[in-house]
């Protein structure tokens, strides 16, 4: 295949600009779609025993074109290993290998389901810039929380160790605390108020306990949210200004969605 060939190639697989491209990655969604549809029909029993060659057949089929797909992106891709390293290299070939991976180890090829994450193309395809632009104020607000959030969860995991570790002595291992880390396994439960109810206390000073659990677990649920929302609306506070046309742009974005300058970052 010559420059010119594989070129056109490349801007076809990996690019939405052209009419073509874009055929190219609606079909491909398309195919995931059905894809991750066959795999899940599939591991329902009574559709499965009706259906077991037509789902072994479409699964196979599935997985060759994507096979393709793949060793096609490989080929036409400027930096090959940078592309097999990336992250959508990596999704790439995840949502093929379960497959060959069931000839081995019965049961893998439920994990076909992986290849939904590839859907996540649609934001490049229908050109939802504006998604990723908040996605990107997201991930910045959460990296920002990152220590924040760290100190709180390890404040709740002394703080469910200390519960466990009481109502271990408390209960005299019996009711179901037979061990501290069972103990610990009833406090996280409680704390998160999911309450499985598959261990209780039995004595009033347990009971107690319980109850200042519950009522700790409904207190720290807030905080999370409270910590991620305030480095939210730091991120949003920082105003930038175009400075070809003077209108208000998002700070990470690369160019003015007005007039199309690069964001030279120019603070009001």
């Amino acid at each position: 295949m010559n420059a010119t060939k594989k070129e056109e190639l490349y801007r076809i697989i990996f690019e939405s600009e052209t009419a073509a491209g874009k055929r190219f990655d609606v079909w491909l969604l398309w195919l995931i779609l059905a894809s991750v549809l066959v795999a899940m029909l599939d591991s329902v029993q009574s559709i499965h025993e009706h259906l077991r060659t037509e789902f072994y057949i479409l699964e196979w089929a599935f997985t060759i074109l994507f096979t393709i797909e793949y060793l096609f992106r490989v080929y036409v891709s400027h930096r090959k290993s940078r592309y097999i390293l990336s992250t959508w290299g990596l999704i790439d070939l995840l949502a093929i290998l379960p497959t060959y991976l069931s000839l081995i180890f019965v049961g893998y090829q439920y994990m076909l389901v992986v290849r939904i994450i590839r859907l996540l193309r649609v934001f490049r395809i229908l050109r939802l810039v504006q998604f990723t632009s908040e996605a990107l104020y997201l991930i910045k607000a959460l990296k920002a929380a990152f220590f924040k959030i760290s100190i709180f969860f390890m404040t709740v995991l002394i703080i469910v160790v200390i519960l466990g570790t009481v109502m271990y002595v408390v209960e005299g291992g019996q009711h179901g605390f037979s061990s501290i880390p069972q103990s610990i396994y009833w406090a996280i439960i409680t704390v998160t108020t999911v309450g499985y109810g598959d261990i209780v206390p039995f004595t009033v000073l347990g009971k107690f306990i319980a109850s200042v659990a519950m009522i700790i677990g409904y207190a720290i649920i807030a905080v999370p949210t409270g910590i991620v929302t305030s480095e939210m609306v730091k991120a949003n506070a920082v105003r930038v200004v175009c400075a070809s046309c003077g209108t208000d742009i998002q700070p990470m974005a690369k160019y003015c969605s007005n007039c199309g300058a690069a964001n030279e970052q120019k603070v009001g």
